[in-house]
């Protein structure tokens, strides 16, 4: 089944996109979007973004959106992979490209920085902690880079990376976000 999501703001505000519903895919909600982007009002403009287990794309879009310089979208399921695809025709920008691959793999291989990562991924599956461990080991982040983490609700960020401090947090229902800046 297709869903819809919003862009909320920039260049596409008030597009629609199209997803589809499969295990796991929980688009983060314009509620909680539109705080993320309040909150990263300064750094998005001319930013290079990783949207890590990018699901429907909703944060490399917005952030395209509202002046992103490029975003790459890493997501492992060919279906949605392929809806991101209809999704950058449909806005006909060069800004996003999409890679269909394991966020592990693609953390593994070359490395380029970031200076704005979204991570998103399925909950309950302890992907969050160790997918900020590589982005850090890894040397996947530019200094000073924010880093957007939304994860299920209680869940013990006792093993962020040292060197990443934490400028906002939230809770809207069974999820908790944050943002980082890496130092």
């Amino acid at each position: 089944m297709k869903n819809k999501l919003r862009i909320i703001a920039g260049e596409w505000r008030s597009r629609q996109l199209t997803f589809e519903e499969s295990p796991g895919l929980r688009p983060t909600p314009a509620r909680v979007r539109e705080t993320l982007f309040n909150w990263l009002q300064h750094d998005v403009i001319s930013s290079k973004c990783l949207d890590l287990f990018a699901g429907s794309g909703s944060l490399g879009f917005e952030a395209t959106s509202r002046g992103a310089k490029s975003v790459v979208m890493v997501e492992s399921n060919p279906q949605t992979c392929r809806l991101i695809k209809e999704n950058i025709t449909k806005l006909s920008t060069q800004k996003i490209k999409i890679i269909q691959m394991d966020a592990f793999k693609f953390l593994a291989g070359d490395s380029t920085q970031f200076n704005l990562v979204f991570l998103d991924p399925p909950f309950k599956k302890g992907l969050a902690l160790q997918s900020c461990q590589w982005l850090e080991d890894k040397n996947w982040l530019a200094p000073f880079a924010k880093i957007y983490l939304e994860v299920e609700n209680k869940l013990s960020l006792n093993d962020i990376p040292n060197n990443w401090h934490c400028l906002k947090n939230k809770q809207a229902g069974e999820v908790e976000y944050f943002l980082f800046e890496r130092s």
